[in-house]
């Protein structure tokens, strides 16, 4: 393992970082609210360490795929232990729970400790919605694009950062690759951010739910998301945008270059835009035949909810926990699937559904033609042997982990189903779950053991298992591969 290499790139991103804590410091300057400290230390902290990492001389300028994994893995510890530095010093919180809080926004959680965020220093807010924005596209892949200025190539950082089984390439150099996917980060955090303030936001709040938004994040500047928030413009925005940000973001660089044909034969999109328009329908008219209300009303909110949890952004426009069973179901499966791969969505990706689908359909046709050669096709091509096998274990290690985490869960005394959508919802990176800890309550309910476990959950899931897994396999260790 390149150990100089993978510390030099850690001390870049906690520089990065700072770059990112110096808008919310100004603001608590400004006001004057007792949280500039938090942030003064957690600056100075990682000014001091990151600078001390990246003067370190490295000869061999190499990544392999152990070092990608390391440098993944350690950064986001790193910068989650330096970003809940500001919200332990800034607050009365205690360090586990600002560690929980900031893990879950730069993972892209969403899920909460903190009841009334509205007392909360605008500051303290900013940051928490920041590290969402950072998060969504991965400070990862930022760094990936400044690379080649220290002469190392970042295709394995890339590999093991990007979300899906299949780590495309939009341009032939992975630093383009990240440079074209910022732009488009940006262009779209711009005309969400402009559409709601033309709405009526103010341009606090208008900040924070598009860092929300585009991070697919749900850290929202009020205590009940949206529940409390009247009228059809934001919700209709938010529904699109929450939509847009978990499709594949390689479809949007294709449209860059008009390549629509691409576009129209992917199964991983189509499926995405059949699934969610069917949600949207049975939830919306189960809604309305149980007496939610109007016609209107119960589509404005089933298109809120459904994408809000397909997107595992995790806003919340209805108390979701009191609609009926079958409406709830169909959130549940919702928050398992999650967002297109190449996305900021979490969830186990459209792309693995698919794929798992038409294998489960090639071994129904082998029971009658068992001699048949049936490759599995996705977007016209076939797919390779080693990424169905990949899906399968995929699939394999996150059943496992949520049965054996909700047995461990359950040990906290919560019922059955707080804790099952407690596993779930971290997993997959959703927020908000059902019973205990669905869209009005958090997870302040449980200690400071299960909240650290919590957190690795939500590490496991933004990774996706065999990031972390591989990282500290007892094969790998055998082999010496961190030497």
């Amino acid at each position: 393992m390149n150990h100089k290499l993978i510390s030099k790139i850690i001390g870049l991103i906690l520089i990065i970082e700072v770059a990112f804590m110096v808008p919310s410091l100004i603001i608590g300057l400004v006001a004057k609210d007792g949280s500039a400290r938090g942030f003064v230390v957690a600056i100075f902290a990682s000014i001091v360490i990151g600078f001390a990492l990246v003067k370190i001389e490295i000869n061999k300028k190499v990544l392999t795929p152990t070092d990608g994994i390391a440098i993944v893995t350690f950064s986001w510890l790193a910068v989650s232990i330096m970003g809940a530095l500001p919200l332990y010093i800034g607050t009365d919180m205690s360090y586990v729970d600002s560690f929980f809080e900031i893990v879950s926004g730069f993972i892209t959680t969403g899920a909460s400790v903190i009841s009334d965020i509205e007392s909360f220093p605008k500051s303290i807010v900013l940051w928490r919605s920041t590290t969402h924005w950072i998060g969504g596209m991965g400070i990862l892949v930022f760094t990936v694009g400044l690379l080649p200025r220290l002469g190392v190539g970042g295709f394995q950082i890339y590999k093991a950062e990007s979300p899906g089984p299949v780590s495309g390439k939009i341009e032939p150099r992975i630093s383009q690759s990240s440079q074209r996917l910022y732009i488009i980060y940006i262009a779209i955090t711009i005309a969400l951010f402009a559409a709601l303030k033309t709405a009526g936001m103010s341009v606090f709040d208008s900040v924070v739910h598009t860092f929300g938004v585009v991070g697919t994040g749900g850290f929202s500047s009020n205590n009940d998301s949206f529940i409390s928030y009247k009228g059809y413009t934001v919700p209709i925005i938010m529904s699109v945008f929450m939509f847009m940000c978990a499709t594949n973001f390689q479809v949007y660089a294709l449209i860059t270059k008009r390549k629509f044909k691409e576009i129209l034969t992917s199964s991983e999109i189509r499926f995405w835009f059949v699934f969610i328009a069917g949600a949207i329908i049975l939830i919306g008219l189960n809604l309305y035949n149980t007496g939610y209300g109007t016609l209107g009303e119960s589509f404005k909110d089933s298109a809120f909810q459904v994408t809000s949890i397909s997107s595992t952004s995790g806003f919340v426009s209805s108390d979701y926990d009191l609609w009926p069973s079958f409406s709830r179901f169909i959130l549940l499966i919702c928050m398992i699937f999650g967002g297109c791969a190449g996305s900021t969505g979490g969830g186990v990706k459209i792309i693995r559904v698919v794929v798992l689908a038409k294998l489960i359909a090639r071994e129904l046709n082998r029971v009658t033609h068992p001699r048949a050669v049936l490759p599995i096709r996705s977007s016209r091509k076939n797919v390779d042997d080693d990424i169905v096998f990949g899906i399968m274990a995929y699939f394999g290690t996150y059943f496992m982990v949520v049965l054996i985490s909700t047995a461990v869960v359950t040990f906290s005394g919560t019922d059955i189903m707080t804790s099952f959508s407690s596993v779930i919802t971290t997993l997959s990176n959703v927020g908000p779950g059902f019973a205990g800890v669905g869209p009005t309550k958090n997870f302040a309910l449980y200690s400071d053991f299960y909240k650290i476990y919590f957190s690795i959950l939500m590490l496991l899931g933004r990774l996706e298992f065999f990031t972390i897994m591989a990282l500290f396999s007892f094969s790998n260790r055998k082999k010496g591969a961190f030497n």
